[in-house]
């Protein structure tokens, strides 16, 4: 007779229990995923004058630009707003990663601060 099942160890009914759990976890942390594919981030750069749109997985779907900051004599400011909006927008979207993926222990298949 095998000591695996002496003192506690665990069972067939334990076992089961333990890859129940598992499932239902992998099952909610693919919602969760879907959740973050739908989640709109907005990131804005100066006072919305560039406005970018992406989900909380950082995948970017829309840049808005106000023509008030379009100078074709200074497009290094038109650069640095559109990256301002950018890492506004990955700011964002890390806390709402991280918030909702961290209940799965950084199982998450992209992981917060990934830019």
């Amino acid at each position: 007779m095998s000591g695996f099942n002496r003192g506690g160890g665990m069972g067939g009914a334990g076992m089961q229990n333990l890859m129940k759990q598992a499932q239902k976890m992998q099952e909610e942390m693919q919602e969760t995923e879907k959740l973050l594919d739908d989640w709109e981030i907005v990131g804005t750069a100066g006072g919305e004058a560039v406005v970018v749109y992406m989900n909380a997985k950082k995948i970017i779907d829309g840049i808005e630009i106000d023509k008030s900051v379009i100078d074709p004599d200074d497009e290094e400011m038109l650069e640095d707003l559109i990256t301002a909006a950018i890492l506004d927008g990955y700011k964002k979207a890390d806390e709402v990663y991280n918030e909702k993926m961290s209940k799965f222990g950084g199982m998450g298949g992209l992981g917060g601060g990934l830019f």
